[in-house]
Order: structure tokens, then C-alpha cells, then sequence
């Protein structure tokens, strides 16, 4: 069942240089009614101070999708991928055997908003991958848009979203 939970019921870290809302446990947030739905397991919403952010910590087997809304957000990893997302910009990672990267607030000024996913994978121990794709932000003004699904059911032939049900995946295509 699909529970509606007001913003400010949802967790909260606030580290001076991150302040973090949290829709399921995660970190030292821990609430055991929400602890993630089927395959979701951390919806976060992210304000990053100016020229600061998370250093090298590693991953695996996760897939996580980064939209960021305002200013921009430098991921560095050990894939050997760097770059710097911008609002309308959506970056997947698929963690897999492992992977370890870096995620700082470009700006030496202005702050960074962003939201974080991460989706358990149907299958362990993939290669990592990554990817970043823009989408136009006049599509997704007063409209749900497909940001990222499973390979077996996110696009059709011509590479179009498709309508429907999204399955689980191996790895997350944008």
C-alpha cells in the first residue's frame, strides 16, 4: 500500500555543509515503517553547501540515479568518469562489483539541490557503468517524466519512453 508522507515527516541530517531529508532510513536516520518500498531503498533530498561535499566512499551492487534541480554537483570516480551535472542533468550509476567515487558542489558560491535514488539491482556483481543524459527541462514542467528504467521495459524500438509497467533491472538506462 502507497502511504502519503508529508515532507516533514521524513528524516533529517543536517551536517552544516549538507542538509539532507531522508524518505527512508538511511545513514543515522532509522525508522523500521520506512525502510524503503520493494526495490527503493533511499529517496533523499540534497542541499549542498558551496565548494563542499562527500569524498571517496565506495558502492556496489546499487544502482543510483542523481537529478540535480540548482547549481551543480562534480562526480569524480574510480571508473575513471568525471563530471559535473547541471540542473535537468541526470547522472546513473551502476555500483555493481564495486565502485568508489567522490560528490562535491561545484560552485565556490552558490549552493547545490539535488535528489538521490538508489534502486537494488535484480542481479549482483553486474560491471560498473555510468552514464549522464540531459532532459529539456520544458518536459518536465507540469508533467511526470521517465527519467531512468530498467533495461527490459524503459524504451521501445525507436528509443521512445514506453508507457507501463517498469521492471526490475540488471542496470538502469536513462
Amino acid at each position: 500500500m502507497i502511504r502519503l508522507r508529508p515532507g516533514g515527516e521524513r528524516g533529517h541530517t543536517r551536517l552544516g555543509w549538507l542538509d539532507s531529508r531522508h524518505s527512508f532510513s538511511f545513514d543515522h536516520y532509522y525508522d523500521p515503517n520506512f525502510m524503503g518500498f520493494r526495490h527503493l531503498r533511499v529517496l533523499n533530498e540534497d542541499f549542498i553547501a558551496p565548494g563542499r561535499g562527500f569524498g571517496a566512499h565506495p558502492h556496489r551492487d546499487m544502482e543510483i540515479v542523481t537529478y540535480v534541480l540548482e547549481g551543480s554537483l562534480e562526480h569524480k570516480d574510480s571508473m575513471g568518469n568525471g563530471s559535473v551535472i547541471r540542473p535537468g542533468e541526470v547522472q546513473r550509476m551502476s555500483a555493481g562489483t564495486g565502485v568508489t567515487h567522490s560528490e562535491h558542489n561545484h560552485s565556490p558560491s552558490e549552493p547545490v539541490h539535488l535528489f538521490q535514488v538508489w534502486i537494488l539491482p535484480r542481479r549482483q556483481g553486474i560491471q560498473p557503468s555510468y552514464e549522464q543524459r540531459a532532459f529539456p527541462m520544458e518536459q518536465a514542467r507540469g508533467a511526470l517524466l521517465l527519467l531512468a528504467a530498467g533495461d527490459q521495459g524503459g524504451k521501445d524500438e525507436a528509443g521512445e519512453a514506453k508507457e507501463g509497467r517498469v521492471e526490475e533491472t540488471e542496470e538502469m538506462v536513462l
